[in-house]
């Protein structure tokens, strides 16, 4: 079993500290911004910053989905999103970037054994990555 991790980045225009606020937002800012590859997500618990709780399921391909049941923790640059269900974690990373900001989202977990992991390590990245990409454009556009 090995680690297998996607990440993918995007500058937007606004400062840190509104971006941290919008990307821990998951009552408001979070359900304008998901992708179509998310369905059934709801707030559990809070609805913004630490402490947290999100139900969704993430249909990764028409065949592979994940129910996700997530809990939030925020520091000064990060949102951790932490996967009961799962060895899942998802970062948000914010970091100054002239006038705005450079994102970083990274999702990993523990991937499976044998063949299977194999083909898991290779493919998943990829087609996480693009789901990725597009939850960060709609953030970039959510900011501007």
């Amino acid at each position: 079993m090995g680690q297998v991790s996607a990440s993918s980045s995007v500058v937007v225009t606004a400062d840190p500290t509104r971006t941290l606020d919008a990307i821990a937002d998951y009552e408001s800012v979070r359900p304008r911004i998901l992708s179509s590859h998310y369905r059934d997500y709801k707030v559990v618990e809070g609805g913004k910053g630490a402490g947290t709780v999100v139900d969704w399921t993430l249909d990764a391909t028409e065949k592979r989905s994940r129910n996700v049941h997530a809990t939030i923790s925020v520091s000064d640059s990060m949102v951790t999103e932490r996967d009961s269900n799962s060895s899942m974690v998802t970062t948000w990373t914010v970091t100054p970037q002239g006038e705005g900001s450079l994102v970083t989202t990274r999702t990993s977990w523990k991937g499976a054994g044998g063949i299977g992991g194999i083909f898991e390590g290779i493919f998943a990245p990829l087609g996480l990555k693009k789901i990725q990409a597009e939850v960060l454009e709609n953030l970039k556009r959510e900011l501007a």
